[in-house]
């Protein structure tokens, strides 16, 4: 067996993303560099100070390069080295040699293990998933995907060759997290060869671009010569006649070294040699001033690359948007009579997750507590859940803990809170949670019937501790996908009362939850439904999920709510100041085509009744182009949707082959690649510190507003520095022609 391990992990190698060494040898190659000049002294035969004053200058110029030059590299491949945070120290094996699961250090496991993951393990390797114990499997992915919401992992085979990272449901990628469940897998990837891998590679191959001001002082720098070699030549040759002048003792050579020597003088004297220190000094004051503005520059040139942006790459998810999922509507049952059955509808503001905001009906703000169903509501929303709220004290903000569109129901019952419990005197910490501790209060949770793909939905087994407006016998509380609780459902509730389904109110609400997940909201929908008289648990069978949905029937609907990851207030105003600036904006994301298009609507990337026609593609769209087409298509689109790391990197390369100055942002390690490729990567705050490390600038507050606010920045010493160069120019050309 051991000797089978060592073959495979020869042919394959050690499952880790391998250290570059690349820098060190620079080092000693430099040292080596330095002993060479220093022998250099010893050989000199004159005895004068004179002599060790070349090699002494010499010597300082290669220390400087080689200190430089090392900090350049070592700052390089700090991105790659950040990559080793996401790699497990150990991983839990099956094999024949030993009985039972064994521990080793994830570096020694091999393709075809056998793989066991539990919650809070990190992935070892990328393995394909042969077995789930538990009821689901969740996976937090974000790394890889930058979506913050947690995948539901299945056995089952994925028919589509070409899916995408985020299609692979049965294939869990090292350096993930497993945030629930427990399950059994096979290795089909180690090292280099997983997707984190992949991505480590990319990083590691992508050239450095010279910065467009680079370029054109490359440029100037050429012509500059070649009008300093005409001048040269020209002044000497002016002076051919004076070679034999008595003044340089009559010699003829001493004459034309003379003349050479006030050539030369000319030469220098072109050359603006205040340009370097004048360069750095804007820069450097631009970066100070671009800080005041959240944008933490972390490369010089960079603050000049922004000046010259011409497209901006923006991930949506925490850039675009607050990456707090919150519900802005949702509606309840008010009649079932007759063909004509009516809802209520709600509004809700507030899009972050403090519980700050209120409840509206047809623009009117209500007092939940008068709506008998908006108890029942909230009781759902507390009791059928597992996350909650916290308040970050340095970042003085709320944070979800747990799942993120659990923890906005959480939100949505502090927002309603129809008991109308008191919140004064507390803290803003208990305060912002005074209904669920309330809740809890009342009720016992004691048994979850956790999410499963089949039923689509999760419920809770509760017990009322007191009286309660619910009554006093047990109930279990359920969420999930609308139409799956519909179709489990036989009554409705209006009020307080239990009304029988009809055909006439499930088309009614199907036709309203189908409104509420398209056109310009694009909403994520949750049915909440009770069972009155669930089975005794003692009559269930709570270790098999298959029976979950057996349990889960005669379900009573009490209302569908919609939530969404909202867009920034600023987002808007921003784009419009891009498109007024001749800068175009792309969003690219791995969130699902609808979504992200109902999103561009709103910020005004698309207009409300746009066509999106070739300017919206899914990552498999792209893939299906010819590469002609595919450059077409970056021309143009102003959408990307469901991408994966390459794609983005191909993205920016059609980019800079049209000439365009391309600024990404990103936050994942997913996002490293292009953000490395891009003129100017742009790293969230909030990021890993992969992306930060691979890119040149960092978003204090990750708001896409902040960017505009540095391209403009930019856009200013850009121009300060070119009036600048104008002025030494002129001026030196003033003391050549003098």
């Amino acid at each position: 067996m051991a000797a089978r391990i060592g073959t495979i992990r020869r042919s394959s190698g050690q499952n880790s993303v391998t250290r570059s060494h690349h820098f060190i040898c620079k080092c000693v190659t430099q040292c080596v560099i330095f002993i060479y000049h220093i022998l250099a002294f010893f050989e000199e035969d004159e005895d004068t100070i004179t002599a060790f004053v070349e090699p002494f200058v010499i010597l300082l110029i290669l220390i400087a390069n080689a200190v430089v030059g090392v900090w350049q590299e070592r700052n390089a491949e700090d991105a790659i080295e950040a990559l080793k945070e996401y790699e497990p120290e150990m991983g839990k094996v099956l094999r024949s040699d030993k009985q039972g699961v064994q521990k080793i250090r994830a570096k020694e496991i091999v393709p075809g293990d056998l793989v066991e993951i539990s919650v809070g393990d990190k992935v070892p390797a990328d393995i394909r998933l042969i077995k789930i114990y538990s009821t689901t499997l969740r996976i937090d992915q974000s790394i890889l995907t930058g979506e913050s919401v947690s995948v539901i992992k299945h056995t089952d085979m994925i028919p589509d060759p070409r899916a995408v990272n985020q299609d692979k449901k049965n294939i869990c990628f090292s350096g993930t997290n497993v945030a629930a469940g427990k399950a059994l897998g096979i290795v089909i990837a180690t090292g280099l060869d997983t997707a984190i891998g992949k991505i480590r590679t990319e990083m590691a191959e992508t050239e450095e671009v010279k910065t467009p001001l680079q370029q054109k002082l490359d440029e100037f720098g050429e012509q500059l010569s070649k009008v300093i070699s005409v001048i040269c030549v020209a002044v000497w040759a002016i002076n051919i006649g004076h070679f034999n002048d008595p003044a340089h003792g009559g010699s003829w050579i001493k004459g034309a070294i003379y003349y050479f020597k006030i050539a030369v003088a000319l030469a220098v004297a072109a050359i603006p040699e205040g340009l370097p220190a004048v360069i750095t000094t804007c820069l450097a004051l631009g970066t100070r001033r671009m800080a005041k503005k959240n944008a933490i520059v972390r490369s010089l040139p960079s603050v000049e690359t922004l000046g010259c942006t011409s497209v901006i790459c923006s991930d949506k998810t925490g850039t675009l948007t607050t990456n707090q999922m919150s519900v802005s509507r949702f509606f309840l049952i008010k009649s079932a009579e007759g063909n004509n059955p009516e809802l209520e509808e709600f509004e809700v503001t507030g899009s972050t997750y403090e519980p700050i905001g209120e409840v509206f009906q047809r623009g009117q703000r209500v007092k939940c507590g008068d709506f008998e169903s908006m108890f029942e509501l909230a009781t759902i929303c507390v009791m059928c859940n597992d996350s909650s709220i916290d308040f970050n004290e340095y970042k003085q903000q709320f944070e979800k803990v747990g799942e993120a569109t659990e923890t906005a129901l959480v939100v949505l019952a502090e927002k309603m809170n129809p008991w109308d419990f008191d919140k004064r005197g507390l803290s803003r910490r208990d305060a912002a949670l005074v209904v669920n501790h309330n809740v809890k209060k009342m009720w016992n949770k004691e048994h979850t019937l956790e999410f499963s793909r089949d039923r689509k939905s999760m419920s809770s087994y509760c017990i009322p501790k007191a009286n309660t407006k619910l009554g006093n016998d047990p109930k279990m509380f359920v969420k999930g996908a609308p139409e799956g609780v519909l179709d489990r459902c036989t009554h409705v509730r209006i009020g307080d009362r239990k009304v029988p389904m009809t055909a006439a109110i499930k088309n009614k609400i199907l036709e309203t939850t189908r409104t509420y997940g398209t056109g310009r909201d694009t909403l994520r929908c949750l049915g909440l439904a009770t069972i009155d008289h669930p089975p005794k648990p003692e009559m269930m069978d709570l270790a098999d999920s298959s029976k979950f949905a057996q349990y889960e029937q005669q379900m009573t609907l009490v209302g569908v709510v919609g939530m969404l990851d909202p867009p920034r207030r600023e987002v808007l105003d921003a784009i419009q100041q891009c498109r007024k600036a001749g800068i175009r904006v792309i969003v690219i994301t791995g969130d699902n085509k609808a979504t992200a298009e109902a999103i561009c609507r709103r910020i005004g990337v698309f207009g409300e009744d746009e066509d999106t026609t070739g300017k919206s593609y899914s990552g498999r769209e792209f893939d299906d182009l010819s590469v002609s087409e595919q450059r077409a298509a970056c021309r143009r689109s102003r959408l990307f949707s469901r991408v994966e790391p390459a794609h983005k990197s191909k993205i920016v390369e059609y980019l800079q082959a049209d000439g365009e100055i391309s600024a990404m942002t990103g936050d994942g390690v997913n996002d490293a690649p292009a953000l490395k490729k891009a003129e100017i990567g742009i790293a969230m705050g909030s990021g890993t510190a992969v992306a930060k490390s691979a890119a040149e600038m960092v978003l204090a507050d990750d708001n896409f507003s902040s960017i505009v606010s540095a391209v403009e920045e930019g856009r200013a010493i850009y121009n300060n520095m070119k009036q600048f160069i104008r002025y030494l120019i002129s001026s030196n050309i003033g003391e050549v022609v003098r």
